[in-house]
């Protein structure tokens, strides 16, 4: 089960007891924010991208959208993301709970800046049920993120 891989991983952090296994479905931004009771934009969302064979996670803030033309001049490539159903066998999580915790080996974990203006944020911790209450350095750590990123658009006041 995926949650238990997340707790594992998170649990050499000293940060397992964090974890928060929710009554109601955290499957979406929109979900995960009701469940948690915080706004959208606090909701860490994982989505998960090829770059040529390699998987790769990018972990945004709620609001944020992957911005093409910031994308492909950071990793070269167009946005690809992984099918629906190739994402929890490349992975390690199903789609609703990914997580930047737990995944499986030689997956680069990247943030976008998008998160930077919140002091917490709260990320699904494997399951469509589950988040954990994390501030960027413990994010930045914990996902043992290669870099900060800015490949997003949405989330500033002064665009669209």
């Amino acid at each position: 089960m995926s949650i238990e891989r997340a707790r594992r991983h998170l649990a050499s952090y000293g940060l397992e007891e964090k974890i928060r296994e929710l009554p109601l479905s955290s499957a979406t931004v929109e979900l995960a924010a009701q469940a948690v009771g915080v706004e959208k934009e606090r909701i860490a969302k994982t989505l998960s991208f090829w770059v040529g064979q390699q998987p790769i996670l990018i972990v945004t803030a709620g609001d944020a959208k992957i911005d093409n033309a910031r994308y492909k001049a950071k990793f070269q490539t167009k946005a690809k993301m992984l099918a629906h159903d190739e994402v929890e066998a490349v992975i390690g999580h199903e789609v609703g709970g990914v997580c930047p915790f737990g995944v499986r080996e030689g997956i680069r974990v990247y943030l976008d800046i998008s998160l930077k203006r919140f002091a917490t944020v709260f990320p699904a911790c494997g399951s469509h049920n589950s988040a954990i209450e994390l501030n960027l350095e413990q994010l930045e750590r914990c996902s043992q993120a290669k870099e900060w990123v800015n490949v997003c658009k949405g989330w500033r006041e002064s665009e669209e």
